[in-house]
């Protein structure tokens, strides 16, 4: 086989300009299925990072009621306990878990103030210690919450860059008071999401303004500590469960185990848990996924033109070589001997080129990158696969003159010349 490689690759050289020629199909096919499979990756990350938990892969599963969150201001549902530590184990062991944390949640319109100014439409969370490093939170000013914050009971509070510009503009609202639903808390810090983007960033359309500016992060977020929740709401509110996977991929998943976990405990089947956080991810990746491999099959239309341009050149390499073909069958040579060595020739051929496609591939996808402003990803399965199809491509259209040449008699084949 080494031998082989090494006699193909000898040949290949000593005819460079038509081994480029001929490859040159299969360079552009394996170059069009790169930049393609390039730039959906990349778009289907940034459609996760952008849907599913800001990019930190956490799953947020919380009461559902008719397919909406539950509205806590109607009253505590019956037949819903509290999250226990029992379940929190339970899901902490889940396949791919790194943290399970639990919060409360209250849509806030008119209930937190400062000075005159109120915070519409944010959110108030009351947290655990871990909700911070879970949620993947990074402190701006100030500071975050300390394992005293959540055992002395003070009325402290954490705001998100959001909820200072909307409380207090420019003004530093460290060390200053706030009022959730008439209870004074003091603000001892600012966060942000640590995959948050830079807060002057530019955006492309209103449409892509709106969806940020109402997303989670978008709101404006109030954090105080847990224990401190009944002091503004009621005691024994179920929770939501927050749960941070390894990989995006697994969000969906481990949401649904979650969700099953949890449901173990509920004797009412009015609630049940649940997280939709996926599902616009989950269709619009859906439809990605189909236009990819519609426009991979077309990019694949160009590697059948290059491989017939490979079986073209691999007939005139066999009339060419007629002459050794016949030396080395009366040397003894079998045909499987000669079958091998053509088809080596054919598939080193085409594996060249698409070696030299994904290089290209890649190039184009940077550039299409930079132009569009589209990201891209690199997908190492996709490489391995062009790698083989490019091989198998040289098989399949180089085994047609292969076969002619193991045929060839010997006594024929040396009379020519």
């Amino acid at each position: 086989m080494l031998e082989n490689i090494r006699l193909a690759l000898r040949g290949i050289w000593s005819h460079k300009l038509r081994s480029i020629l001929t490859m040159l199909g299969v360079i552009i096919g394996i170059a069009s299925i790169i930049a393609i499979v390039s730039i959906v990756e990349g778009t289907n990350r940034k459609l996760q990072k952008s849907l599913i938990g800001s990019g930190n892969n956490v799953s947020n599963v919380s009461l559902m009621q008719d397919g909406w969150a539950y509205d806590y201001s109607a009253g505590i549902p019956e037949g819903v306990p509290t999250v226990s530590d029992e379940v929190i184990d339970m899901i902490s062991k889940i396949d791919g878990v790194v943290s399970v944390t639990r919060y409360n949640m209250r849509n806030s319109y008119q209930e937190v103030f400062h000075a005159q100014t109120a915070l519409s439409n944010g959110r108030v969370n009351g947290v655990e210690e871990n909700y911070m490093s879970t949620m993947e939170m990074k402190t701006v000013s100030g500071r975050s919450f300390c394992k005293e914050d959540f055992q002395g009971g003070q009325k402290l509070a954490v705001i998100d860059t959001a909820a200072q510009e909307k409380l207090f503009g420019t003004e530093d609202p460290i060390g200053e008071a706030i009022e959730i639903n008439s209870e004074p808390f003091v603000v001892i810090g600012v966060v942000k999401s640590a995959n948050a983007e830079d807060d002057e960033e530019e955006y492309e359309s209103i449409n892509d303004y709106y969806s940020k500016a109402y997303s989670d992060t978008g709101l404006g977020n109030v954090y105080v500590p847990k224990a401190c929740w009944p002091i503004i709401y009621q005691y024994d509110e179920p929770e939501t469960v927050g749960v941070k996977v390894t990989d995006t991929e697994l969000m969906k998943s481990v949401a649904d185990e979650a969700a099953s976990d949890l449901n173990m405990y509920l004797t009412s089947d009015t609630y049940t848990y649940g997280n939709a956080s996926t599902e616009g991810a989950d269709e619009l990746k859906t439809l990605t996924n189909a236009i990819q491999m519609m426009l991979v099959g077309i990019a694949s239309l160009s590697l059948l033109v290059g491989g017939i341009g490979v079986m073209n050149i691999m007939l005139v390499s066999v009339t060419e070589r007629t002459s050794e073909i016949g030396l080395k069958k009366a040397l003894g040579a079998k045909r499987r001997t000669i079958l091998a060595q053509f088809l080596t020739e054919s598939a080193v051929l085409t594996s060249l080129g698409g070696i030299m496609g994904i290089l290209v591939g890649m190039l184009l996808a940077k550039g299409i990158s930079m132009l569009t402003g589209l990201e891209f990803a690199v997908s190492i399965p996709w490489i391995i696969i062009s790698v083989l199809f490019s091989m198998g491509i040289g098989i399949l259209f180089g085994a047609m003159p292969a076969n002619q040449a193991s045929k060839l008699n010997p006594i024929d084949a040396l009379r020519r010349e």
